[in-house]
């Protein structure tokens, strides 16, 4: 019993000294939001462009489909209970509120994040961080910052387009290829969404967003002395991004229907 006990109070510690280390590390990235870095500030621009396109524009190709598949699908279903619910409010809250925020961010854990981890964790074995050092550069402005940036506008960017496509790209295939009758949809739509159900949205995304990289960034620059830890390390990264992110989403979630 005392070394179960024991065991369960190493876990708590290192859970919380992993938090603090994560919080303290968010504090350092979002303190440059607000102090721009004086010098190679076009450098900086055009690895937020980078990323940007690495997370957000070649991903389209993925995002779209999910996006059509899954509204298509939910669409299908709602409307078989839309005598026991409202067709417009079920949607928004499910896809706009709920979906569309932890999907993309599931999409961009799968697709980028891990591979910020991989990229950081060769820089760092490799000496790379090191040498960005020693030419007298702040790797949190050169290689955090455009990645925290980069990674959060993807989320939000994408976030959007997955309700679009989910939304309209859903109604126009089920109105296409279904006898389903779906002439109000839309307008039920437009009638139940307001600023609230894209504020929830608009916030999930970016608290993904800096979750995501966070962590991912915190574990690439833990791995030190192996390759063979960047594996690890990335498994490690992914697994904790996804349960982050789901802790963030039902707190804001109950936060908003409170």
């Amino acid at each position: 019993m005392d070394q179960l006990v024991g065991q369960l109070g190493r876990k708590t510690i290192k859970s919380i000294n992993n938090l603090l280390n994560l919080s303290a590390f968010t504090y350092k990235l979002v303190r440059f939001i607000f102090q721009r870095p004086g010098t190679g500030r076009v450098l900086v621009r055009r690895i937020i462009l980078e990323q940007i396109y690495f997370t957000c524009v070649q991903a389209l190709s993925l995002i779209i489909p999910i996006a059509l598949i899954i509204g298509s699908m939910l669409i299908i279903q709602f409307t078989k209970v839309s005598g026991q619910y409202d067709l417009g409010k079920t949607t928004v809250l499910l896809i706009v509120r709920e979906f569309g925020p932890i999907i993309t961010a599931f999409m961009i854990i799968l697709r980028s994040a891990t591979a910020v981890t991989i990229e950081i964790g060769y820089m760092n074995v490799l000496h790379e961080i090191e040498a960005i050092e020693m030419a007298g550069i702040d790797p949190m402005v050169l290689v955090c910052f455009p990645r925290l940036i980069g990674i959060t506008s993807a989320v939000i960017f994408l976030f959007i387009v997955f309700d679009l496509v989910s939304i309209i790209g859903g109604y126009a295939l089920v109105w296409s290829i279904t006898q389903i009758p779906m002439e109000n949809f839309l307008a039920q739509i437009a009638k139940a969404i307001t600023g609230a159900d894209l504020a929830v949205g608009i916030v999930k995304a970016v608290c993904f967003g800096f979750i995501i990289t966070v962590i991912s960034l915190s574990h690439g620059f833990n791995i030190k002395k192996q390759i063979t830890n960047i594996p690890v390390g990335t498994s490690r990264a992914a697994v904790e991004s996804v349960i982050y992110c789901l802790i963030s989403n039902v707190f804001i979630s109950a936060i908003f229907y409170m």
